[in-house]
């Protein structure tokens, strides 16, 4: 396919030529005449026998109007495409903090995907990810962006029209930075600032001055969320007393004075505001429909700061509609962050993301919200990654273009043309998590590839949550189903090596612990024997293949700090692997006399689970499914 443009269009040419090899389009002047003119706003793109032409009112929607082009001239058919942009801001968050720190080159790459979807914004999540002068404990051995880094991403996304700004904390979920000896004068809590003093205010003016230098925005996150031990650590040792909220507002209105001086415009995360307006209670008074902002707490509020109304998990319109009118009293304006569940899982709950998304999003155009995002957090360690999750912002593209629900078929032939892949083949990354007994589209954030995977054989700490589920077949069909998906020529096929080969581990893993507790207490000495020279060496085998296949995905989208986390880890399921065949064989060989761990009673791992048809069970931390003898303190952590 080859085109001619016709128009002034040097200010695209960066972008065009960076897509060309990507979509396989050439120029030349015997190219099909393509007619470039801007709008007032709309994004209009044809196709005649003759020429084609695109109409755009941004920089961006040129974009993802020379997308739309290709994609639906490859069809051979004419065509008239009008869109009205629904957000004036739509992109994802990237969460750079926790471990998975993206390559330049990567991001590259997921920018042009971004391109073509027609994004606009991204927003970097830096807790300590990024350099500080002065401070060399700053994101010391985690992958921190330079400087140069920081703008080398900026003035690439610039080239396609797409805003990119840093999401920083100054308050809170600084425990990466603060676990440091030599900076606890910053600490108040092990995660929280100690507000109120010179060090710190020093500090953040010197966080906003490093976070947003390297970007043409003046657009800022400033964070501020799940600040529960605000005021409760030294600062109530050094100070007494005093109402969270006053804290709150003092420390926002210091944040604030930093960031007016920059000529920056500030946004955070809303929900301290709503959790102190109801006396605290974490996450479900966030939510509470009968939560009101008392006018004399609003007054005190400033007005100046975007809110960020954060919202991943409801299915029913009235559930956002309401949560926004609990939010009007503060008088802010507000934006919207929704997520695609890459967290905590290897996989991505699609069934969870995709309905919460088109209902939450739905919602947001109702309600007059202009600005929408799409988190992808990466808790625990971020064995996930964002290419997985591109469906789902493929999704948040099609909406923000979209007065309507985009359609199935609609959202279909986008990701594939956006992305290379098949929708079908994206959603095959839920079912590592959404196993039979599960409840539909998996909405209590069931994690199983990972508890699964993690759980000590001998133990068995998950076995009674997924007692009878036949997952051994599941996982089995799921390799299958997965292996035959791929496409071998696709830029990201890639992603489905690691899924393929977790398959075939916890087809194998998945259930060995009920086998081996119930041949234990049988006495059946041959199964066990057979378990512990055949079965777990060959699970153990199969770890090694899928830690290769996820250790070659890590290092070739993410730099390689954190990387040592997730190889720890593998390194544990191993080792404990061949310490249950040493301790079977040590039994049936009549070296001891019993196996204590198999002697215990397995009792379900939460109240949250299959028997009263709340999923299968979630848990948040590695160190929890790996044994229940972790031991975590940090009242004096040095």
């Amino acid at each position: 396919m080859k085109f001619r443009f016709e128009g002034d269009v040097s200010d695209l040419m960066p972008g065009v030529r960076l897509l060309l090899p990507e979509l396989g389009v050439e120029l030349g002047e015997d190219g099909v005449p393509l007619r470039v003119e801007l709008s007032e706003g709309d994004l209009e793109v044809g196709r005649e026998p003759s020429h084609a032409y695109i109409r755009y009112g941004q920089k961006h929607q040129f974009f993802r109007g020379f997308g739309l082009l290709i994609q639906h001239s490859r069809k051979g058919e004419t065509f008239h495409i009008h869109e009205k942009q629904q957000f004036d801001q739509v992109g994802p968050m990237f969460d750079l903090s926790r471990n998975a720190v993206l390559t330049v080159d990567s991001f590259k790459v997921m920018l042009n995907k971004l391109a073509l979807m027609g994004m606009n914004t991204v927003m970097l999540y830096m807790e300590d990810t990024y350099k500080i002068e002065g401070e060399p404990y700053f994101g010391y051995m985690r992958g921190r962006y330079s400087q140069d880094e920081l703008k080398e991403i900026d003035d690439y996304a610039h080239q396609f029209g797409i805003e990119a700004f840093p999401s920083i904390q100054t308050l809170a979920h600084l425990e990466e930075f603060l676990k440091w000896e030599p900076v606890n004068h910053y600490r108040d809590t092990k995660g929280a600032l100690l507000v109120g003093s010179e060090q710190t205010d020093s500090l953040i003016e010197r966080m906003i001055e490093a976070a947003s230098a390297p970007f043409r925005s003046k657009k800022i996150h400033i964070g501020m969320d799940e600040a529960e031990e605000l005021g409760r650590g030294k600062y109530l040792d050094l100070n007494g007393y005093e109402n969270r909220f006053n804290i709150m507002v003092s420390h926002l209105n210091k944040v604030l004075a930093a960031v007016r001086q920059r000529g920056l415009k500030p946004m955070m995360w809303s929900d301290m505001f709503l959790k102190l307006a109801s006396g605290g209670g974490g996450d479900a008074a966030y939510y509470d429909k009968e939560t009101s902002i008392p006018e004399e707490m609003a007054r005190q509020i400033p007005k100046d700061v975007d809110m960020v109304y954060w919202d991943y998990v409801h299915m029913e319109p009235e559930d956002y509609e309401k949560v926004i009118a609990n939010h009007r009293p503060l008088g802010c304006n507000l934006v919207f962050a929704g997520a695609v569940w890459i967290f905590n899982t290897f996989g991505v709950n699609y069934g969870l993301s995709l309905n919460a998304s088109d209902v939450a999003l739905q919602v947001c155009k109702q309600e007059g919200i202009r600005e929408v995002y799409a988190t992808m957090w990466g808790d625990d360690g971020n064995e996930g990654n964002p290419f997985a999750a591109l469906l789902g912002l493929q999704l948040y593209a099609e909406h923000a273009y979209s007065e309507q629900k985009p359609t199935q078929d609609q959202l279909k032939e986008r990701v594939k043309f956006c992305t290379g892949i098949e929708m079908d083949t994206f959603l095959l990354l839920k079912d590592l998590d959404e196993i039979p007994g599960q409840e539909r589209n998996n909405a209590k954030q069931s994690n199983p590839s990972k508890f699964l995977l993690y759980q000590d054989v001998l133990l068995g700490l998950f076995d009674k949550q997924i007692e009878g589920l036949d997952l051994a077949n599941h996982y089995a069909e799921l390799e299958h189903r997965i292996h035959n998906q791929r496409n071998k020529d696709a830029e990201l096929d890639y992603l489905f090596e690691m899924p393929e080969k977790l398959s075939a581990v916890l087809k194998r893993k998945s259930e060995i612990g009920i086998v081996l507790k119930r041949s234990y207490d049988a006495k059946d000495h041959d199964t066990l024997k057979h378990i512990a020279a055949n079965v777990l060496p060959a699970i153990a085998k199969a770890v090694h293949e899928l830690r290769a296949a996820h250790r070659t995905q890590w290092h070739r989208m993410f730099k390689p700090f954190g990387w040592e986390v997730i190889d720890i880890r593998y390194g544990g399921v191993i080792n404990r692997l061949d310490t249950a065949s040493f301790r079977i064989l040590d039994y049936v060989e009549g070296r001891i006399s019993r196996i204590e761990e198999l002697e215990q009673e397995r009792l379900v791992y939460s109240s949250t689970n299959r028997f009263n048809h709340k999923g299968v069970g979630w848990c948040s931390y590695y160190f929890r499914m790996a044994s229940p003898n972790a031991f975590y303190h940090v009242l004096n952590p040095f």
